[in-house]
């Protein structure tokens, strides 16, 4: 089979389309003929050699997380899909037996992972992670739900987002910020979002964004921010200095949920608003396999329609890093090999 590998941590130019061997399902696990994997930011890291979890000695590396297909085959004691089965796959891995994954919810476990290999024809998975889809759920959609929208959820439901909140998300036009509009509108709670690109906020505000704010510069976002009203919640994927902006719009008792780094693996805050405020800044990972589920009803159902920028053939893999990278996208990218 062909896989597009990343034969070198050098960026969008690292990734190279080879032939491995197909994989044989072991007992308890799936072999997907993959139809669609999105990319994420996660990916890019490993690709710019910006992670702990892969170096040199891993290449050629197989990235991707987010399955869709259909199950070519089955290994023994597999009872949860079958061959033929069109499925998505949760890319949460987790132990099984530490206290958060006895307990719940499972993103919390204490040797928490996710799934890579994804960007490949085919992918051997644990069976118990696939999620059936319905047929009216194409795979390029499918194939969007697992990593931003799961993630958008879950921080949706840590900041406790309801009908009538106002949500803030900074650098809204990722696939997470994207994901926490359209998840933020089917709740009932109004977003507002920040871009440097005027025709990337147009692109989001018919997707239900509600405020748009045309700026990078923090004094100018938290002023337009405090025109627009008093932040409820705050879905932060960026880090860096937006931490501290998040914070001095978000209201008394406010809630900010932290998923990502993509500007700047540290954040410096001023610690007296913190607690006179009694605001609360809240990591998130992930979300659960339920999480998925719903997402997956919801598309089903008609009540949401992930938005894809852009598809590519397995061998334009690096031309969607690139575009990732160029921060000319809007919502998902998706490899369909």
């Amino acid at each position: 089979m062909r896989v597009a590998a990343f034969s070198e941590l050098t960026g969008p130019d690292g990734v190279s389309v080879i032939d491995q061997a197909t994989p044989e399902p072991e007992r308890g696990e799936a072999v997907v003929s993959v139809e669609a994997c999105a990319i994420n930011r996660h990916d890019l890291w490993v690709l710019d050699g910006d992670s702990a979890m892969v170096d040199t000695d891993d290449l050629p590396f197989v990235s991707g997380l987010d399955v869709a297909g259909t199950v070519d085959a089955v290994g023994d004691g597999v009872m949860a899909v079958e061959p033929g089965d069109r499925v998505v796959l949760c890319p949460n891995e987790t132990c099984g037996t530490c206290r958060y994954c006895r307990e719940g919810p499972e993103n919390l476990c204490e040797n928490f992972s996710l799934y890579h290999g994804g960007l490949a024809e085919a992918a051997r998975v644990q069976a118990d992670r696939l999620v059936r889809l319905p047929d009216s759920v194409a795979t390029v959609d499918a194939a969007a739900l697992p990593t931003a929208y799961m993630t958008a959820l879950h921080m949706l439901r840590r900041v406790n987002a309801g009908p009538g909140d106002l949500v803030f998300i900074p650098g809204v036009t990722g696939g997470v910020g994207v994901a926490g509009v359209q998840l933020a509108t089917a709740l009932g709670a109004r977003s507002v979002g920040t871009s440097s690109s005027a025709s990337k906020l147009n692109r989001v505000e018919s997707l239900g964004l509600d405020y748009a704010i045309e700026s990078t510069d923090p004094d100018e976002i938290r002023a337009a921010v405090d025109d627009i009203g008093t932040v409820d919640g705050v879905l932060n994927h960026l880090g860096g200095e937006y931490t501290q902006l998040s914070l001095d719009v978000l209201r008394r008792g406010g809630r900010m949920a932290v998923c990502g780094r993509t500007a700047g693996g540290t954040s410096e805050i001023n610690i007296p608003d913190l607690f006179l405020g009694h605001k609360r800044v809240i990591g998130s990972t992930m979300g659960t396999q339920g999480d998925l589920e719903r997402l997956v009803s919801l598309v089903a159902d008609g009540e949401l329609s992930p938005e894809i920028d852009a598809t590519y053939p397995l061998e334009e893999t690096g031309a969607a890093f690139a575009a990732m990278q160029d921060r000319d996208s809007v919502g998902k990218l998706v490899v369909t090999p």
